[in-house]
């Protein structure tokens, strides 16, 4: 059993790391980069649903999804879709992800965002939006590519902060 005041700890560690994903999110770029930028939540997500599925899951992602919703103004919903569907897929495969090697986790979590866009997409081009170009795929490779610097500083603050 975790002391109640570890486990205040951890969940403050947990929303805070949420909370500077959402604020890279928001981070203006130059109009040249902004389809490059790394889907910031949805690491954060990924992240947190294997290392400690029993307190953020499905429902965290689908909040979370609905608060970069609103901070992107986009359709109601479809970015809750999207990670409330990462979610369920990090947590149905945590045990076999927690034992690959770094690479080979960056590699499936990139088809996991790939996933996502696609979700995101079909969602846009349901109302009638216009398609998008090649670079709309970018960030899950970008995400990929920083995937173990990202999981090597949430693994060393989640040991720090004793989250379990």
């Amino acid at each position: 059993m975790i002391p109640l005041e570890e486990a205040k700890q951890g969940n403050w560690l947990i929303v805070m790391s949420f909370v500077v994903a959402v604020m890279l999110t928001a981070l203006p770029l130059p109009d040249w980069a902004v389809n490059w930028r790394p889907a910031w939540v949805a690491l954060v997500l990924i992240y947190w649903c294997m290392a400690v599925p029993d307190r953020v899951g499905i429902a965290i992602g689908w909040f979370m999804g609905l608060l970069l919703d609103v901070q992107q103004s986009t359709i109601l919903g479809q970015n809750a879709l999207g990670l409330a569907l990462l979610a369920f897929l990090t947590i149905k495969s945590y045990q076999r992800m927690r034992v690959y090697p770094l690479a080979q986790q960056a590699v499936l979590i990139c088809f996991y965002l790939l996933s996502y866009k696609l979700i995101m997409l079909l969602i846009t081009g349901y109302i009638g939006m216009g398609t998008r170009d090649w670079t709309y795929w970018m960030p899950a490779i970008t995400s990929m590519l920083l995937w173990p610097w990202l999981f090597i500083i949430l693994r060393d603050l989640r040991r720090k902060y004793h989250i379990s």
